[in-house]
């Protein structure tokens, strides 16, 4: 049986499961097993005990839990009433002021979890419904808190970053920093999009004389400020330790769970029950992480034993197609799946096939694996299937599929545009890595 049925049967199999609503692990479990009988028989499953054991042994993946644990302590611990309060005296008072609130706060937002669907989730039943009372166009109001959270998996600290840089074998610190120039690019653009929207059609949200901050004194804002300083420098701590070479990625994540600890002893927040929580979530979490890391790891040695990567390369290469049309297949292709099929499922199938073409055409490995992590994140924001719009339905019931729908599709194609502002300049995603690299 030749590469190309092997490859081509074997995606078939798993979209067909995937289609069928079989959760991510259990798809690559039923692909894998079938790929290793047709390939070694019952000899060949020294390869689950093989990926079993790379999975567990592989450091970078440390920092999922650490992460997650330090989000979650974060978020238990007032840190999202305070970073609310802190931008909403911030933002002050201009038209559509709660159109720049939910950008801003979902993006901090997401700093402190990176997980979209909980930020979408949250801010679509606490923020939507006050925006929409006082005034706010609906589908704006929308399409800002989906935006906002779609940066969620971009900004560090991002678990996306930290799996897509494990199984692309690329540095895990350096995927994380080249997050930060492109998470503040795209939410600058959202923000340049709702002032001009507001331009055109002033109707689109209240008079200013409505939708006043809140009438307490001047010197209040300077406390709410304060309040945000404790959950600001957990995470300046965590990103300023990795950019400066001071600490590796799970070093500066375990800083952050201390660091999260003290601001919510600050915020008067701490309690063992807390804390037991945030332990309990980060468990399950991070054991659903490392069970698909498992079955990716293993569907990864099955593709390289049937020889597709190398005859993919060697194919793509005989194309001789200029690096631009050929980067823009390489993302076509994702951004067409991910809005059918589950996010980290194409990851995990598309990365061991990229991998081989970068050498090829020269990309940065950095730069290239941002740029997909972008568009997975558009992925997550583009109708019919993406998980964040699923979130806010579930978030505002009353909220139909149509408008949900209507309300991204701006976002989504400012995201694009953004993508093809760091195609035209990489510099944007590389030079912070690059400057940490050389210290």
């Amino acid at each position: 049986m030749t590469w190309w049925m092997l490859l081509f049967g074997g995606l078939g199999t798993l979209l067909i499961l995937l289609f069928l609503g079989l959760p991510i692990f259990i798809a690559f479990l039923v692909l894998n097993v079938g790929a290793v009988l047709i390939l070694f028989g019952p000899a060949g499953f020294g390869l689950f005990a093989n990926s079993i054991f790379s999975t567990a042994t592989n450091s970078a993946l440390a920092t999922v839990p650490l992460f997650i644990i330090m989000g979650e302590i974060l978020f238990r611990s007032g840190a999202m009433e305070a970073v609310f309060d802190g931008l909403d005296r911030f933002v002050g008072r201009v038209r559509g002021r709660q159109y720049y609130l939910s950008i801003l706060l979902s993006a901090i937002l997401g700093a402190l979890s990176g997980a979209a669907i909980a930020v979408a989730g949250l801010l679509g039943r606490s923020l939507y419904p006050a925006m929409v009372n006082r005034g706010y166009n609906k589908n704006l109001s929308a399409g800002t808190l989906l935006g906002g959270a779609s940066l969620d998996p971009i900004i560090p600290p991002s678990i996306l970053a930290v799996i897509i840089a494990a199984l692309a074998e690329v540095s895990t610190a350096g995927m994380l920093i080249a997050g930060i120039i492109p998470g503040i690019v795209l939410m600058g653009l959202f923000l340049i999009y709702v002032n001009i929207k507001l331009r055109i059609d002033p109707s689109l949200a209240p008079d200013i004389a409505e939708d006043d901050p809140t009438g307490r004194p001047k010197q209040s804002a300077l406390m709410a400020m304060l309040r945000m300083l404790p959950c600001v420098l957990v995470f300046f701590m965590v990103m300023g330790f990795i950019m400066a070479g001071v600490a590796t990625p799970t070093e500066s994540a375990a800083t952050g769970v201390v660091g999260a600890i003290i601001a919510s002893l600050i915020y008067g927040r701490f309690s063992f029950r807390m804390l037991l929580e945030s332990f309990t979530t980060a468990a399950t979490v991070t054991g659903l992480v490392l069970v698909i890391m498992c079955s990716a790891v293993m569907f990864s040695q099955v593709l390289s034993f049937t020889g597709a990567p190398a005859a993919i390369g060697e194919f793509v290469t005989h194309l001789s197609l200029p690096g631009w049309l050929m980067f823009f297949a390489l993302m076509a292709v994702p951004f067409l799946l991910f809005m059918f099929l589950d996010q980290l499922a194409i990851m995990l199938v598309l990365i061991p096939i990229y991998k081989p073409l970068l050498g090829h055409y020269g990309f940065d490995p950095i730069w290239f694996w941002t740029m997909f992590l972008i568009v997975a994140t558009v992925g997550g924001l583009t109708p019919p299937f993406g998980y964040v719009l699923f979130a806010m339905k579930s978030a505002v019931p009353t909220l139909s599929m149509n408008e949900i729908y209507k309300a991204s599709w701006p976002f989504v194609w400012i995201i694009v545009f953004g993508m093809f502002l760091f195609w035209l300049f990489p510099p944007l995603i590389t030079w912070l890595p690059g400057l940490a690299a050389s210290k």
